[in-house]
């Protein structure tokens, strides 16, 4: 009788408290690249290439060339992925790609995927890379239909929904990624500046970019989530 009440106080806790929070990883350690691969694609010519990422005072900073990309190990899918980053001197480009999957799948350099754009003046938009994505008003955003596609020469890049949300260059700005299914959902310092539907993927690797701008990374947590956020607190 004894063992019997024990073991349903322990059901009534549990349920109680419901269930867990998931928890939330960083998956940059402070330290060193751990978790994460290089991919530069002028080693295949020159091994002695320098590397494009490195940690300076706890912080993760792309160099911006050598051009390539640090690639996650792991694959990951249904996530919120929170990143706090700055332009180091001048403003330039640079991105994160969601759903990675081939690497060098367009132009030998980028790996299949969604970029997630952080270009100056226009983080938030949506780039294809071999993978697509739908919004609302896709020709104003993305051109004309017939010019549409996923590889060289076509209309990849979709236009984000707002003007401003960056921070001035120097200041660290913060962009939230929430993939669920086939769906992405962007803000930028709190405004919500894409949402995308019928992604062509729904998991895969996480990269960084190093497109000819110096950007520090000083935060790159991830959280697992079973749906989007309506709007963020």
């Amino acid at each position: 009788m004894k063992q019997l009440s024990l073991s349903l106080l322990i059901m009534i806790l549990v349920f109680s408290c419901g269930p867990p929070e998931p928890e939330t990883r960083s998956l940059f350690n402070w330290v060193d690249l751990t978790g994460w691969h290089i991919d530069i694609p002028a080693r295949d010519i020159n091994p002695d290439t320098a590397d494009a990422f490195i940690v300076r005072d706890s912080m993760l900073v792309s160099l911006g060339v050598p051009g390539g990309h640090l690639i996650t190990d792991s694959v990951f899918m249904n996530y919120h992925l929170e990143v706090e980053y700055r332009f180091a001197g001048e403003p330039g480009n640079c991105g994160v790609l969601v759903h990675a999957s081939t690497p060098r799948a367009l132009y030998e350099m980028f790996p299949q995927s969604l970029e997630v754009q952080m270009m100056h003046e226009n983080a938030g938009d949506f780039w294809c890379i071999v993978e697509d994505i739908s919004v609302p008003n896709m020709e104003d955003r993305r051109g004309p239909q017939e010019e549409w596609g996923i590889t060289e020469g076509k209309k990849r890049r979709i236009k984000n929904l707002t003007d401003g949300s960056e921070n001035p260059v120097g200041e660290w700005n913060t962009m939230v990624i929430e993939c669920v299914a086939n769906e992405i959902k962007i803000w930028v310092n709190g405004d919500l500046v894409n949402h995308g539907t019928d992604c062509t993927a729904s998991k895969g690797q996480i990269a960084l970019q190093a497109e000819g701008s110096e950007v520090e990374f000083r935060k790159i947590e991830l959280t697992p989530i079973t749906a989007l956020t309506e709007t963020l607190e």
